[in-house]
This record gives structure tokens, sequence and C-alpha cells, in this order.
């Protein structure tokens, strides 16, 4: 999907997918594209080759590159990776809302909002724009992979951005339930403020010194056995992992959290234990519309009772 600022794509979505955009680097130098490609994908050369031959790897304006065009450095080159297998997730969402704007639908665990890594077809994103024969689908927001819950997508490229500046501005009430392990002492509510970073390619976000960027307001809706409890969060802000990391840091972690506070090794195809994290409403004014929009989850968490 394109980001705010960034020219479209010049290659559509094909089976659900965004073409792929390689941003070619300026300090190297190559005899020709098909010599870089061959370099960064070497299990793919001939495949590539193919490709290029056909004309079917393009620059930012949709210009083919051909088998003997220089290596343009600095600049972009756009063509579709051919998908490798996924093990199918067993779980599906649910479409709570469509109209002409947005689908919203309730996302269950373990399936990924967006392609990335090991999940490419098997992802929300992908599985709704094939299923509604709609291309130019886009989440509006995030929620993480292990997350249940309400998710909104659009329908039109062109409308993403007023609704994505909707969370970006903080004019989007949420509001998530948890079943965490309470500690002895804590008093609820309570609000978390701190100052969260995440580093690319460090699975854990951490708390660091430095001014607060993150706040969540937690309340208790009852008490579990065993210690447990159902609490409610409601986030002002949305900064990765933020609600894993407060209730970790409040000596309340979620139960099922395979991150925080310590991150524990399981298979990918281990459903058993999901995250007791679920997404229960989401409400905000139509920047388009103007009309108030309410959304609510239908799912339960199972440590709940």
């Amino acid at each position: 999907m394109s980001r705010r600022g960034r020219r479209p794509a010049p290659l559509p979505v094909r089976d659900g997918l965004n073409p792929t955009r390689l941003a070619l680097p300026r300090e190297e130098a190559w005899g020709s594209l098909v010599s870089y490609l061959e370099a960064r994908f070497p299990g793919d050369a001939e495949r590539l080759r193919e490709q290029v031959g056909a004309g079917e790897v393009v620059d930012e304006l949709g210009r083919p590159y051909t088998l003997t065009s220089p290596y343009p450095g600095g600049g972009l080159a756009f063509l579709y990776r051919d998908v490798a297998p996924e093990a199918p997730v067993p779980f599906e969402s649910e479409v709570l809302h469509r109209d002409e704007h947005l689908v919203v639908v309730d996302k269950p665990h373990f399936l990924a909002v967006t392609p990335r890594g090991a999940w490419v077809t098997e992802t929300v994103l992908t599985r709704l724009r094939r299923s509604l024969g709609m291309p130019g689908l886009s989440p509006a927001h995030r929620l993480d992979r292990p997350t249940a819950g309400v998710l909104v997508l659009t329908t039109r490229p062109e409308e993403r951005g007023a609704y994505q500046e909707l969370f970006a501005r903080r004019q989007v009430a949420k509001v998530y339930e948890a079943v965490v392990t309470l500690p002895p002492g804590l008093e609820l509510p309570t609000t978390v403020r701190s100052r969260i970073v995440k580093q690319h390619g460090v699975h854990q976000a951490v708390t660091v010194p430095g001014d607060d960027n993150a706040v969540t307001h937690v309340s208790l809706m009852r008490p579990l056995p065993g210690g447990r409890a159902l609490v409610q969060l409601r986030p002002e802000t949305g900064r990765t992992h933020q609600l894993r990391v407060h209730l970790a840091g409040l000596g309340a972690p979620i139960v099922g959290d395979r991150l925080y506070p310590v991150e524990r090794e399981v298979a990918p195809d281990d459903y058993s234990d999901p995250l007791q994290l679920l997404a229960r409403s989401i409400a905000f004014d139509d920047p388009l519309t103007g009309e108030r929009r309410e959304f609510t989850s239908r799912r339960t968490l199972t440590a709940a009772g």
C-alpha cells in the first residue's frame, strides 16, 4: 500500500498483493539493472530475467526496463515477486460493516493485517482483497498479529489519508479488553504514562527515559479465578506494543503474551495459547461524511470465562 506522500505504484494490485518496490542504491555501480537484480535475489535469477525480458519490471513512471537497461542508481524498480507457499492460518475475519468508504472486520488472533515477513497471502488484507474483489482496500490503522478485534480498512486509496489522520491526531476512541495476571497490591483504575521505543529488527519495545509518548488508562472490569482479572484499556496513543508494555510494566502481563515481560519461543503454528487482548470497540467522527461511527467486536477472550 502507498505511504502518505509517496507516488502511487505504477503497477496495479495483482491477486490481492501490491508490487514490490525496490529502491536502487545510488552508491552502488552495476553494469545493468538485471545484474543488480540477479545479485540481490540470486535464487530467483532466472525468473527475474524472464520478467525483465517480458517488460514486467518497470520504473516509477511505469516504463519497462529491458535486459540491456543500465543500472539506474538512485532510481526505483517495481515488479511482482513470486510468493512462497504458506501454511494456512485456520481463522477468519468477520465483516462487521461495509460501505463505499469503509470495510470493518473482526480480526481473529494469529492473523497478520498486512503482508510482511513470513506472512504474505495469509493476512487480513490479502484475503479480503481477493474475497471482496477490492484491490484498493487498505488498513487505516495497525493491529498486531496476536491481537484480535475491530480493524478499520478504507476502500479507496485516495481516502485513506483522511482516516489515518484521525488516528494520528488522537481523534479515535479505542477500547481494549485484556485478561492479565493481577499482582497483589495493584490499585485500579490507574493511568500509565511512559516513553516507548521500538527499534527495527528487535522484537520487544522498551520503556526509556524522556518525555511521555504513550498513555494508557487501565480499569478493572472483574476479577477472575487464579489471580487473574479482566481489565479495560483505553489508550490515548498508539505506540507499537503499547498495551503489552504498559501492563507488563505494572507487573500485570497479558495472559498468553509471548513477548512480555520475557520473550519465549513458540512454534508459528501453535495456536493453543492466544494473546488475551481484544480490540473491543472503536469510535470516531467520519472525516468524509461527518457521521458518528462506532464498531464493536463480537469476539470473546477465552481466558475471561
